[in-house]
């Protein structure tokens, strides 16, 4: 039996932020996550043979997005340095 699950991050007024965010997770895409990134939102589905796996899975991919959100907040926030 599978298992699947879908996360949605959303972002009002940040379509791009959510965009670079998603494409920076995407290489860590294993066969059982796919991405769609829509305006604001991008949805990530996952999906595996025992709810363990997935939820492996879901807890590598927000912990991942975490550290990515913190770059991209540390990069827009930066003083240009010129």
């Amino acid at each position: 039996m599978k298992v699947k699950g879908k996360l949605t991050i959303k972002c009002e007024n940040a379509g791009e932020i959510v965009s670079i965010l998603a494409r920076s997770l995407s290489p860590d895409n294993v066969s059982g996550i796919r991405t769609e990134v829509d305006n604001d939102s991008a949805t990530v589905t996952f999906s595996a043979d025992k709810i363990g796996t997935m939820l492996s899975s879901v807890d590598d991919y927000l912990m991942n997005a975490k550290i990515a959100w913190d770059i991209i907040e540390k990069l827009i926030t930066a003083p240009l340095l010129l």
